[in-house]
């Protein structure tokens, strides 16, 4: 069975352990489901680190990259994925 890019994604990101879910709108990411790693936050006001200066982990955005997807925030508690 082939996977879609976002679906191949999915699988990565749960993988590394990243808050990733899907419901009936698409591919979110949790930017409120931080523990021992910080996913996401909105609120960085100092990325670096593992974060980008949009205040999402570059592990992230690597996978999402590697599949030509992206995440934009859609509020302060979630990241969209986009680009499938």
């Amino acid at each position: 069975m082939k996977f879609s890019k976002s679906g191949r994604a999915f699988e990565a990101l749960e993988k590394i352990g990243a808050p990733v879910f899907v419901n009936e709108d698409g591919m979110f990411i949790s930017g409120e489901d931080n523990g021992a790693v910080c996913w996401a936050d909105y609120y960085c006001e100092f990325p670096g680190g593992a974060l980008d200066d949009f205040g999402v982990n570059n592990k992230i955005n690597a996978i999402l990259e590697k599949f030509g997807l992206f995440a934009e925030w859609k509020n302060p508690g979630v990241l969209g994925v986009y680009g499938d």
